[in-house]
């Protein structure tokens, strides 16, 4: 007879099945447990330290945090303290109810109002904001959309400065050196404090004062109500028969904003960037990458007018008498500044680049900020562990964005403008595309070019603003400026 085999085995087969699923468990969530502490941020955290420095490709070598400019600091990057502002302004945030027509929005105001007073310079004219907080429990900063500030007035949280509590004050001094629509924005905590209202316009017009008539139109949705310059209604312009009016249409959303019109326009420039002769436009939509700006040209009849639609929601309608133009219906064709106006010098061979990089936007599982999810990612990581692309200062530089995401991305360099060259490797054969805020649509590349000749450590990013609170965020450094600014800390800096 056998002694005791069968209780051993089954023993042996009772353990095994107790302790395989323990193996297995364990095998499983201490990986992802490694994951999610790691995606955990510290109470501050430096960019200087997030991710890798990217060198690109071609390029003398560099160092990051050191080299050329021997540490300078992003506070070293002023204009002349010495010269005199020709332009004050004195801008106030708060915490406010927003009366959007017959609603009432929770939000913010600039000197009381949403959006905040319109700021006008000419070209060449020293600009000093003073900028306080009076009651943004969050803390607040404003960034100059669109505008090469020196890098210590980028009003970016944790970047440039730290954000305002309440009480506090910060001053904003820059050159405003190129004609063009503007804005600015907070860039603390950005994907609530814009969408809720805290931003506002800036116009730069030639340095000879001659500019045609204006009007801003600043499109924002506030709680799904759809708004020019804060009014969920259309926006009336009175011109002389014959006169030009230019419309500076700013799209403060997420989305990109369609924009066509009921007779002929001038796309006279983008991002603040005029248009090397450009032609009448009609029966084409034209869609504004958030954050972006266009300039329309338009001269009414005296027996009519032309109606701009910013979506089918609102409208701005230049008038010069006669009855209101009918809303046109949206057009099929899309409007495509890479083969609009006719080409001209940009000073530089576009194809002589001195250094270049990619950037790849995908999506990954994995944590960000301790949140399971699938993420934006950016050239294969996942937030913070996202590229610090490296440059010299005059450095000639190129990059290759591709989306291979299902969503558009609004992409935004801050501190520069850059040219698009080329588009799913079609070359640009129109006026120059200069821009600052483009889409990249999913499937889509962009190759762009941009010279480094404004010193910093600038955000590099979507302005989907959602999207960036997400981690859709890189910078652009350039070799030895170092910040003394971190994320979180004691002022509680969030930018995104």
């Amino acid at each position: 007879m056998s002694s005791t085999p069968e209780p051993t085995a089954r023993r042996r087969r009772l353990r095994l099945r107790v302790w395989l699923p323990i193996a297995l468990a364990v095998a499983l969530l201490v990986p992802l447990g490694v994951l999610w502490w790691s995606s955990l941020l510290p109470s501050s955290l430096s960019v200087m330290q997030m991710g890798a420095a990217d060198f690109g490709t071609g390029g003398r070598p560099l160092e990051h945090n050191h080299g050329d400019m021997h540490g300078m600091s992003v506070t070293d990057l002023v204009v002349d303290p010495s010269r005199r502002p020709d332009v004050t302004v004195d801008l106030h945030a708060a915490a406010a109810t927003l009366a959007v027509g017959a609603a009432k929005v929770a939000g913010y105001t600039v000197n009381g109002t949403s959006p905040g007073p319109v700021i006008r310079a000419r070209e060449g004219q020293l600009v000093e904001v003073r900028f306080t907080n009076d009651s943004v429990p969050g803390g607040v900063t404003l960034h100059w959309h669109g505008v090469a500030v020196p890098n210590a007035m980028d009003g970016v949280a944790g970047v440039t400065q730290d954000a305002l509590a309440p009480g506090q004050s910060y001053t904003y001094r820059f050159v405003a050196t190129k004609a063009g629509s503007y804005w600015y924005h907070s860039h603390q905590v950005s994907h609530e404090q814009v969408i809720g209202g805290l931003y506002g316009a800036l116009v730069i017009t030639p340095p000879d004062g001659k500019a045609p008539t204006d009007t801003v139109a600043m499109a924002h949705t506030y709680a799904g109500v759809r708004t020019i310059n804060g009014k969920p209604e259309n926006l009336a312009v009175t011109a002389e028969p014959g006169a030009t009016v230019r419309v500076r249409v700013v799209n403060t959303d997420n989305a990109p904003l369609p924009v066509w019109a009921s007779g002929p326009v001038l796309v006279a420039a983008i991002d603040g960037n005029e248009v090397h002769q450009p032609q009448p436009v009609t029966g084409q939509v034209i869609r504004v990458a958030a954050g972006g700006r266009v300039d329309l040209l338009v001269t009414p009849a005296a027996s009519g007018g032309v109606r701009i639609q910013l979506s089918k929601a609102t409208a701005v309608v230049v008038s010069a008498g006669g009855a209101e133009p009918a809303e046109p219906e949206q057009p099929s064709v899309r409007f495509d500044p890479l083969s609009y106006g006719t080409p001209a010098d940009v000073g530089f061979d576009p194809a002589r680049l001195d250094r270049h990089f990619d950037y790849v936007v995908t999506q990954l599982p994995g944590f960000v900020k301790g949140r399971p999810g699938v993420w934006w990612a950016i050239n294969g990581k996942l937030y913070p562990n996202v590229p610090m692309f490296v440059v010299a200062e005059g450095e000639l530089v190129g990059m290759h964005i591709t989306n291979s995401t299902s969503e558009v991305h609004p992409m935004h360099l801050h501190g520069h403008r850059v040219l698009v060259t080329a588009r799913n490797g079609v070359a640009a054969t129109g006026s120059p595309w200069w821009t600052d805020s483009f889409d990249v649509q999913p499937g889509e590349s962009f190759d762009i070019v941009f010279r480094a000749d404004n010193p910093g450590i600038w955000m590099d990013h979507c302005h989907n603003l959602d999207h960036a609170r997400d981690g859709m965020v890189a910078h652009l450094a350039y070799a030895g400026v170092t910040t003394p600014f971190v994320l979180g800390g004691p002022a509680g800096n969030e930018p995104e």
